[in-house]
C-alpha cells in the first residue's frame, strides 16, 4: 500500500472523494458540539456523571461524546444499526421480506427504506426517554437533584424528540453520503470517527497521572505492549480466511474449451464480525438501564450482583459473545445457499459430492471457524477491561468493541483506496514492482 500512497495525488477523482469524506466527517464532529434547545449546559457534566454501568456509557462512546454534551448528535447512529440489525432478523425470519431481497436493487431499496422508518421509530422511544432523564435530572435513584431543563414540561419533552429525531436522521444521511460520494462505508467510518475522538483526552489524562505519579512508566510500557500484541492479533485475524477449494469441470463446445479453472470459496475466519459484543453487550447492561427510569428491587439485585464482581461479569460477557457469534453466523451464513450457488455455476469441492454433502462438508468448516472467531472476539473484548485495574489503570475507556470497529474499519477503508488506485492506474500499477494487493492470511 505504501507504493500507492504517492500516486494519490495523480488522481482527481480519488482526492475529490477524500476531501468530500473528511468534510463530511468534520460536519458530523461540528455537530456534536451543538446543545439541545433548554438545557442549563452547566449541569449537564454533572448529571451524566451518574451514568456509569448503564447502557449510556456505550452509547455515548459510539456518539464521540455527543451524548455526554446532550448534543443534537446524541443518538448517533445507533438508532440506524439497531434498526438494520432487526431487518436482518426479520428477513430470515419472514418468508415474504426474503423474498424482497432477492427481487434485487428494487427489493433492498425497499428493504432500506423499512430500516429508515424503524429508525424514526427507535429515534423517537429513545429521545424521549432521554428527555424524561434530563427534565428530571438523574437516574433512577441517582441524580443531581435538579433539572437541566430550563423550561420543563411537554414542550421542552416535544422539542427534544424532535430534535433527536432529526439529529440521527441527518447523521444517518451524512453516513449515507459519504458511502455513495466518498470512500468507505459512511456508517462504519462515523462510528470509528467517534471512538477515536476519545483519544486526545485520554492522552492527554494519562500525562496527567503520570506528573502525579498515578501512574508509572513502566505501567505505560506495559500497556503500550498490550495494545501493540492486541492491535496485532486483530489484523492478523481479520485479514485471515479459510480457503475451500472449488473446482469448475472443463467444458468442449465446437473447438474451444471452456472451464477448467480452480478456485477457493473463501470464509473469514471472524464472521460475525462486531455484532457479538455489541449485543452482548446491551443485554448485559440492561438492568441497570432499566434502573435508571423504575425502581425494580429484582433488576437492582441482579446489576449488583453482575457490575460487582468483575470475574463473573467478564465469564458471563464472554460466553454471550460466543452464543451471539454462533447466532448471527447461522443468519448471515446458509450452508445450503452456498451449496446450491456452487451446483448452478457447475463448481464443486474435490472430494465431496455436489447437493447435500457439500452442504454438510462447508457446515463443518463454518462451525470450526466460528468457534475460533467467537474465542478470538471474546478474548479481544474481556481482556482490555483488566488494563483498567490495578497495577495498569487505564486512564481512558477504549475496549475491545472499539478495537474491532476502529481497525476493521481502517483496513476496509486502506483497501477501498487501494482497489480504486488499483482499478484507475491498472497498467502503471503493474510496471512497479513495490505493488501489492491487500495480505490475507490462509488459516
Amino acid at each position: 500500500m505504501s507504493a500507492n500512497v504517492s500516486s494519490i495525488p495523480k488522481i482527481p477523482e480519488l482526492n475529490k472523494k477524500l476531501l468530500f469524506t473528511a468534510f463530511m466527517l468534520v460536519v458530523y464532529r461540528l455537530g456534536v458540539f451543538v446543545p439541545i434547545p433548554g438545557i442549563d449546559p452547566e449541569q449537564i457534566s454533572r448529571l451524566f456523571e451518574q451514568t456509569s454501568g448503564t447502557i449510556f456509557d456505550i452509547l455515548n462512546m459510539f456518539s464521540g461524546g455527543a451524548l455526554e454534551q446532550a448534543s443534537i448528535f446524541a443518538l448517533g447512529v445507533m438508532p440506524y444499526i439497531t434498526s438494520s440489525i432487526i431487518m436482518s432478523l426479520l428477513v430470515k425470519a419472514f418468508p415474504t421480506l426474503e423474498a424482497m431481497q432477492k427481487e434485487g436493487e428494487a427489493g433492498r431499496r425497499k428493504i432500506n427504506q423499512y430500516s429508515r422508518y424503524g429508525t424514526i421509530l427507535i429515534c423517537v422511544v429513545q429521545g424521549f426517554m432521554l428527555a424524561l432523564t434530563l427534565e428530571s435530572g438523574g437516574f433512577g435513584q441517582a441524580g443531581i437533584g435538579s433539572s437541566v431543563a430550563t423550561d420543563p414540561g411537554w414542550g421542552f419533552r416535544l422539542t427534544t424528540v424532535l430534535t433527536l429525531t432529526a439529529g440521527a436522521m441527518f447523521v444517518m444521511w451524512i453516513g449515507e453520503q459519504i458511502t455513495e460520494h466518498g470512500i468507505g462505508n459512511g456508517i462504519s467510518l462515523i462510528i470509528a470517527f467517534s471512538i477515536l475522538a476519545g483519544i486526545p483526552g485520554g492522552f492527554w489524562n494519562m500525562v496527567r497521572l503520570i506528573r502525579t505519579d498515578e501512574l508509572t512508566v513502566l505501567g505505560l510500557l506495559l500497556i503500550l505492549i498490550f495494545l501493540t500484541i492486541l492491535v496485532a492479533l486483530i489484523v492478523f485475524v481479520e485479514r485471515s480466511y479459510r480457503k475451500i477449494p472449488v473446482q469448475y469441470p472443463r467444458r468442449v463446445i465446437g473447438r474451444k474449451v471452456y472451464g477448467g479453472q480452480t478456485s477457493h470459496l473463501p470464509l473469514k475466519t471472524n464472521p460475525a464480525g462486531v455484532i457479538p459484543p455489541i449485543f452482548a453487550s446491551s443485554l448485559l447492561i440492561f438492568p441497570a438501564t432499566i434502573l435508571a427510569f423504575i425502581d425494580i428491587p429484582v433488576l437492582r439485585n441482579i446489576s449488583e450482583a453482575m457490575f460487582s464482581n468483575v470475574i463473573f461479569y467478564n465469564i458471563i460477557f464472554a460466553g454471550l459473545i460466543i452464543f451471539f457469534a454462533y447466532f448471527y453466523t447461522a443468519i448471515i451464513y446458509d450452508p445450503d445457499d452456498l451449496a446450491e450457488n456452487l451446483r448452478k455455476n457447475g463448481g464443486n469441492i474435490p472430494g465431496v459430492r455436489p447437493g447435500k454433502k457439500t452442504s454438510e462438508y462447508i457446515g463443518v468448516i463454518l462451525g470450526r471457524i466460528t468457534f475460533i472467531g467467537a474465542i478470538y472476539v471474546a478474548a479481544v473484548c474481556v481482556l482490555p477491561a483488566f488494563l483498567e485495574r490495578e497495577p495498569f489503570n487505564l486512564p481512558f475507556y477504549f475496549g475491545g468493541t472499539s478495537l474491532l470497529i476502529v481497525i476493521g474499519v481502517t483496513l476496509d477503508f486502506l483497501q477501498q483506496i487501494e482497489s480504486f488506485l488499483i482499478t484507475h492506474s491498472y497498467e502503471g500499477f503493474v510496471k512497479k514492482k513495490g505493488m501489492k494487493g491487500p495480505k490475507r492470511f490462509n488459516v
